[in-house]
């Protein structure tokens, strides 16, 4: 694969799903670490749109928007089937054009276990979801609009956990008993040998 600078060789991977702290825990890794976190969300919802119409123009798909999915079931089968796979390609392109003395932390929910295994290593990889009671707590928390995505949510998580297991990825759950510094410290401990470098 090509890596221009070995950011991709040397990065480390936080995926997972919606509503498990991804971001926060970056963060809080960058700051105690010293290390450059991607965050895919912001690229994704921000410098990917341009790409993001072409290719719906390419597939003869409306531009702007789509029909909305009857049921949570087809709306994850689209994203896991169609979307994601092309967006990884974009939050690579970003990747490789960072510059680092020590790794690079991507995080995001669109960086999935079976498309980063293809040219990664198991350990330098952590699958976040939250428990079913920490999720439920998020949605009334954080976002109106992610309870209407609540299912679609929990299907595209339980996803990723089977295709992490399959491969050997670490699935850490996040239940709301631990404060976002203790995850972090359980995150930073399974990177401990790359947060050395």
């Amino acid at each position: 694969m090509w890596d221009p600078f070995g950011t991709l060789e040397n990065a480390l991977w936080i995926g997972g799903a919606q509503w498990s702290g991804k971001s926060t825990v970056g963060r809080i890794l960058a700051h105690r670490h010293g290390i450059t976190v991607y965050h895919y969300d912001y690229h994704d919802a921000r410098g990917h749109n341009d790409r993001r119409i072409a290719q719906r123009a390419l597939r003869g798909q409306p531009l702007y928007g789509r029909e909305p999915e009857p049921t949570a079931e087809l709306e994850a089968q689209r994203i896991l089937e169609e979307s994601f796979a092309d967006r990884f390609e974009w939050a690579l392109d970003d990747l490789r054009a960072l510059v680092s003395g020590r790794p690079v932390l991507a995080e995001g929910w669109g960086l999935r276990p079976e498309l980063v295994m293809e040219f990664s290593k198991p350990d330098r990889m952590i699958v976040m979801v939250p428990s079913e009671d920490f999720r439920q707590h998020q949605a009334r928390t954080l976002k109106r609009a992610a309870i209407k995505n609540i299912d679609r949510d929990r299907i595209i998580a339980e996803d990723a956990v089977q295709n992490a297991r399959k491969l050997g990825v670490r699935v850490y759950e996040v239940d709301g008993s631990r404060d976002a510094e203790q995850v972090a410290g359980d995150v930073a401990d399974h990177f401990a040998e790359q947060l050395r470098q």
